[in-house]
């Protein structure tokens, strides 16, 4: 399963947690449609068939396509010129 840093669980709760979002609201992971890239979006509520990773305060949804590539990774966050950007890396044993 996807493991989420404390850093990436602070950004997702920051994202979503807006009187217009509801509880429900997270970060959303799945595959893009070229197959080659992760697609990050912010959505309203997880998809039927989507997993839920663990994100303490905040809520992370792996799309079906993306979890089994999303096995044993973590997910961070780091502030970037650009904004914030979320970052993929092997979990260490």
């Amino acid at each position: 399963m996807l493991t989420v840093s404390d850093t990436a669980k602070a950004v997702v709760k920051g994202l979503t947690d807006s009187e217009e979002l509801p509880q429900t609201a997270g970060v959303r992971l799945a595959v893009g449609a070229d197959q080659s890239q992760l697609e990050v979006s912010v959505v309203r509520e997880p998809e039927a068939t989507d997993v839920a990773a663990d994100a303490g305060d905040g809520n992370v949804y792996l799309a079906d396509n993306a979890a089994p590539l999303l096995e044993g990774q973590m997910l961070d966050a780091t502030q970037t010129d650009e904004g914030v950007g979320f970052t993929l890396t092997p979990q260490q044993s």
